[in-house]
């Protein structure tokens, strides 16, 4: 399944896109279409023609309970309490969620196997939104939503919506539903990287 990265201008021009994570590992897998909203790519429509293409993108009941936080909150899924038996209890509570994990991941990939490609809108949430909301061949498109109970590990940006998933963990996400995921640890072992080197870079 082919990867298509429908990217806006400007994310282009910034170091800290992370569709470059995808694009490295997945080479030919990954396609990169600029999106305009005048004149629509013409591969892109015509593989939406010819193809079965799918859509990520949240569904609106997403979108309309989405907050947008200062910033966005670490990951605290594995914090440690001083009390045996909260310790119990979380490991109880962890089980359950891999369990849920791993049923969302199932249904995941039925829903994937469905399509030969997948457009992921890589662009900030803002723009996100302005890119779906501007282009009718991308809300005629069956649409597929991640549900993680994990947050994202990516917080170099600002006023992104609480809970949101970069371009890099959605493809590194899908990969694993599909069955690969060597790949998909790639993809995040350079997203890692990535975050780690801005960070050494800002300080």
């Amino acid at each position: 399944m082919k990867i298509v990265l429908l990217t806006h201008q400007k994310e282009i021009r910034r170091l800290n896109n992370t569709g470059r994570c995808v694009t490295t590992i997945l080479k030919d897998d990954a396609l990169v279409v600029v999106w305009d909203r005048v004149n629509p790519d013409l591969q892109l429509l015509n593989m939406i023609n010819t193809c079965k293409v799918g859509l990520l993108y949240p569904d609106n009941q997403q979108l309309s309970d989405a907050k947008v936080p200062e910033a966005t909150a670490q990951q605290s899924l594995c914090q440690m309490h001083t009390n045996v038996a909260q310790i119990k209890e979380h490991r109880q509570e962890q089980h359950q969620e891999r369990n849920q994990d791993q049923n969302r991941e199932q249904e995941q990939k039925t829903n994937q196997d469905k399509f030969d490609a997948l457009i992921l809108i890589d662009a900030t949430w803002q723009e996100a939104r302005k890119i779906y909301n501007r282009s009718n061949y991308l809300k005629a498109l069956q649409k597929i939503s991640i549900s993680s109970q994990h947050e994202s590990i990516y917080q170099l940006r600002r006023n992104q919506v609480e809970g949101g998933l970069c371009t890099a963990e959605c493809a590194a996400h899908i990969l694993s539903a599909s069955g690969e995921p060597q790949k998909a640890e790639q993809i995040m072992a350079l997203l890692v990287q990535q975050i780690a080197d801005e960070q050494s870079y800002r300080n």
